[in-house]
């Protein structure tokens, strides 16, 4: 029952008339718990409450189904805007994007053309801009822009790599002389068992692996999990291995386990919340119903308080 529960919410993700409905209706049936708002107004207000309790953010304007250049150049723009948004308040928060959004469907040339023109920005104010690893089709093309970048931006630019792919051990190992900031992750997006993991304690053990790999190569970790498991072999592997605190942080997203994201910041880990905002939260907000039963149960109680 998950396993079909699941593979629906992920057929649905990628529906666009049903994306194209949701706008409608705004943030309604519970999506409020998991982004911040429409506005980057809302977005901030949000990031200021998490910085009072000693929680830094990494903020994302969703948006999906990019198909036409003046789409990409609008989301370009958006992300600049942020980026000015967060300099201009104050707040601790990094950006993080897709680069579909930005017309990497279109072609290679557009998609990096406005990654430059957002990375000019973030490098001027002193930010630091994270491409999100988006699904199997799209993985070597992000590598490949990443490494471009990369080399022209330093350390201003940081990446995705997922645990359930079985090529990142790999990935790892080869971005290893970049000495990158990744940002490493299980993985949400529907794949074939000829390219991933079908058996999710293979991706747990993979995703353990590819901690421990990133860090003995002396580069930041970005561990994003909600896994008691995964967080408790994290911290016995940095203490065994002498790794201090600043080499690494633990990451959760937005509305899900706060008091977890609460007790790791007290603990003196740096704990950085994925905070989503936009009017295209539709896909996002589905990949989240898709990966815990639980927040479906949530909706269905929101749905009959409405």
């Amino acid at each position: 029952m998950e396993t079909m529960m699941r593979n629906a919410f992920l057929y649905l993700s990628k529906n666009r008339m049903a994306n194209r409905t949701a706008k409608r209706y705004g943030l309604k049936f519970g999506a409020k718990r998991f982004v911040a708002g429409v506005q980057i107004a809302d977005a901030i207000q949000a990031i200021r409450e998490l910085n009072s309790r000693g929680i830094v953010a990494t903020l994302d304007h969703l948006g999906e189904f990019i198909s036409t250049e003046k789409e990409a150049a609008d989301a370009a723009d958006y992300c600049i805007r942020t980026l000015e948004a967060i300099a201009e308040s104050g707040v601790r928060s990094h950006l993080s994007l897709k680069m579909t959004q930005l017309g990497l469907d279109i072609s290679e040339e557009l998609c990096l053309k406005h990654m430059r023109m957002i990375l000019d920005i973030a490098r001027k104010n002193a930010q630091f801009v994270r491409i999100d690893m988006e699904d199997y089709a799209h993985n070597e093309v992000s590598l490949r822009i990443f490494k471009t970048l990369r080399e022209e931006y330093g350390e201003t630019v940081g990446l995705v790599i997922q645990a359930y792919l079985y090529k990142s051990l790999d990935d790892i190992a080869d971005l290893a002389t970049y000495k990158p900031n990744l940002r490493l992750v299980k993985g949400a997006y529907k794949e074939s068992s000829e390219v991933a993991y079908p058996d999710k304690a293979d991706v747990d053990k993979n995703f353990m692996v590819m901690i421990e790999e990133h860090l003995k190569n002396g580069c930041y970790a970005a561990v994003a999990t909600h896994d008691d498991n995964i967080i408790a072999h994290v911290k016995r592997f940095v203490q065994e291995q002498q790794i201090p605190n600043s080499q690494f942080e633990f990451q959760m997203l937005y509305g899900i386990r706060t008091q977890a994201q609460q007790e790791l910041a007290n603990e003196g880990y740096t704990m950085r919340v994925y905070v989503p905002y936009g009017d295209d939260w539709y896909g996002y907000f589905m990949r989240r119903l898709a990966e815990r039963p639980a927040n479906v149960w949530f909706v269905l109680k929101s749905m009959f308080k409405s």
